[in-house]
Order: structure tokens, then C-alpha cells, then sequence
């Protein structure tokens, strides 16, 4: 049997162990061989593939970050035009199923191809925790180690100095990694995409903390936080041409309210895509190789039109159309166990 895999939509840590997953178990388990699309599905539409072969370069990888395929972003509508092009390179590779590995758009694409024809396994990729199918996604444990170990710095400075400071993180629709990067950081507030913000409790919960000589703070926001209606001017951003909305900068429009408000020196630290580079967590490793280890199984099995997910401690097979069926978003009971910390 002849697997593709590719990685396709932001980079996130993992991805390269999740391929060394899904090389070294074709071969070793199956006698199978792999082909890797470059770029995504730019790669697979304009037949840029590379063999993938189970030796020291794919056993090298399971430390490093980003893809060794690359990855990138390719509009819906260039993508569905493409689906001739796409069935004859896979045949030209001699292709029997691919492994597609990625985030809720990669995944609708994957869906889309099984509609059409070709066998596919999904594997979800993101550090947002935003697959609705599986419990957790590989790229998430290091992005929020990164944001705490950046908060867990930034509380002696801001202490040092009697400042409120800001840290914004990745999060366009959800606030997993704010919930969490500001639970295990300590942050005295947290804002998140689900639950809009009012700046007059954040300047209060500040507030408070100067009153009783705490006179510093830390305030973690998803990028994607948005204010309750009629509580402030945030001037929210515009969307790109895939639908993604544009931000511009909710962590310091929120600090520069809060010092408009209440006078105190205020600064804003945007961790940006330094949550997504680096070497992965351990976790991270281990939930990636076991996606890759499943998927390849999987294509071996026939078992197409599924994407791989975490239930509990097992590596399950759910369908790809439950994967995309809708964003998973931060429970309103999680967010009050963390502003039970705030303040």
C-alpha cells in the first residue's frame, strides 16, 4: 500500500511526530510506503511530493518543531477547482489513501475530498483546542507551557516596577490557552473570546489589588476577546480572504483603557507566534506519535472518512463530519473556576 500524508493550515509543535508516526509504522508494521505532499494542498494540487522513508532523517524529527513538509493555506474555492488535479497526482503517485494533517479548515478539506472520492484520514492539528471531536489536539500543551513560562517571568518584573501588565495570546475564537496559560501562570484576570469583557471589572479588580498593596498585575487576553455591546470602542478587525479576522491588538486597547482609567503604568506583551515554534512538550510528542501510529492503522484498516481523536486515555476513530461540525468552545462553568483566581 502507498499512504500521502500533509500538514496544511498554521504550524503547530508536533506535526513532525506525528509524520515520523505515520512513516515508521507503514514501514515497520505493513510494509507500506509514504509520499509527503509539500506545502499543503498548494503541494498536492501543483504535485510537489517527496518519499518519506523510515531512517535516521525520520527518526531525527520527533525534537523539532514546525513541519518538514511546510504548510501553508490555499482558498476553498482554488481548492474544490482543483479536485481533478488532485485525483490524477494522487493516482500519478500511485497513491491508495492520504492522511491529511490539520487544523478545523484542513479538516473540512479532508471531509470534502471523502465526499468526493478519495479515501482519507484526518488528524487534528492546533494549538487553539478547538476540534470539537477530540478532548485534546497535539500543539496545545507546549503553546500554553510557553504563555506560562512567559507569564510566570513576567510577574517579578511587573512587581518590580508597580505595573498592570498584559499578556496577549493566540486564541481568534476560543480562550483555551488564555483559560489555562492564566490559571497555571497565576494571572489575576483572563479574558477570553467566549465570554465578552467588561473594562469596568477589570479596572475594579485592579483597582482592588493596588487598595490592598498589591501593587502590580497581570491580565492574560485571548486575541479574539471582544467587549460586552456598549461597554467600549475595541475597533474589532476586518476578516482576511479565508475568514479569518484581522485583529488589532485587544491587549493594548485593554491596557490603554485601563490607563486612561486609572492612571497606573500599564504595558503590553503580545506573545504571538512564539507560541507556535520550538521544541514540543513531552505530552505533545506523545499525543502526536500515537495520532500518526492510529491514522497510518487506520488507512490500513479501510477505515476512511474518520479522523483520529483523544476519549479519555484511548486514541478513537470518529467521523471526520463530527470533527468539523463546530468549534469547541471554553464551558462558561470553566471560565467561572478561573475567575474564582481573579483578583
Amino acid at each position: 500500500m502507498r499512504l500521502a500524508t500533509l500538514t496544511s493550515g498554521g504550524d503547530c509543535p508536533g506535526l513532525n511526530a506525528v509524520i515520523r508516526g505515520i512513516v515508521r509504522t507503514a514501514s515497520s508494521q505493513y510494509g507500506s510506503t509514504v509520499v509527503g505532499y509539500l506545502d499543503g494542498w498548494v503541494g498536492l494540487i501543483e504535485d510537489r511530493r517527496i518519499d518519506l522513508y523510515d531512517d535516521a532523517f525520520i527518526d531525527s524529527i520527533l525534537l523539532r518543531g514546525g513541519t518538514i513538509l511546510g504548510t501553508g493555506r490555499l482558498h476553498p474555492d482554488k481548492f474544490k477547482a482543483g479536485l481533478d488535479t488532485i485525483k490524477r497526482n494522487l493516482d500519478d503517485a500511485g497513491v491508495d489513501a492520504l492522511i491529511a494533517i490539520g487544523g478545523e479548515g484542513t479538516l473540512k478539506g479532508a471531509k470534502w475530498l471523502s465526499d468526493n472520492g478519495i479515501p482519507v484520514v484526518g488528524v487534528p492539528k492546533t494549538i487553539d483546542n478547538d476540534v470539537a471531536a477530540t478532548d485534546y489536539t497535539f500543539g496545545f500543551d507546549t503553546a500554553v507551557s510557553v504563555a506560562t513560562d512567559a507569564i510566570d517571568r513576567l510577574h517579578t518584573t511587573a512587581e518590580s516596577h508597580n505595573r498592570i501588565l498584559i499578556v496577549e495570546v493566540m486564541g481568534r475564537h476560543v480562550g483555551w490557552i488564555a483559560l489555562h496559560a492564566g490559571m497555571a501562570g497565576g494571572a489575576h484576570y483572563t479574558v477570553i473570546p467566549e465570554q465578552p469583557f467588561d473594562i469596568a471589572e477589570i479596572c475594579k479588580a485592579m483597582e482592588r489589588r493596588f487598595q490592598m498593596g498589591e501593587k502590580y498585575g497581570i491580565i492574560v487576553v485571548a486575541e479574539g476577546a471582544v467587549p460586552k455591546e456598549g461597554t467600549m470602542d475595541a475597533g474589532l478587525g476586518e476578516e482576511d480572504e479565508f475568514g479569518h479576522k484581522t485583529f488589532n491588538g485587544m491587549g493594548q486597547i485593554i491596557a490603554d483603557e485601563i490607563k486612561s482609567r486609572l492612571g497606573y503604568d500599564v504595558r503590553t506583551t503580545v506573545l504571538g507566534h512564539i507560541q507556535r515554534g520550538g521544541t514540543p512538550t513531552a505530552y505533545d510528542r506523545v499525543l502526536a506519535t500515537r495520532y500518526g501510529v492510529n491514522a497510518a492503522r487506520a488507512v490500513h484498516e479501510g477505515k476512511f472518512d474518520t479522523c483520529v481523536a483523544l476519549h479519555g486515555e484511548n486514541i478513537e476513530l470518529v467521523p471526520l463530519e463530527s470533527a468539523v461540525a463546530h468549534l469547541k468552545q471554553v464551558p462558561e462553568g470553566r471560565y467561572h473556576t478561573a475567575q474564582t483566581m481573579f483578583g
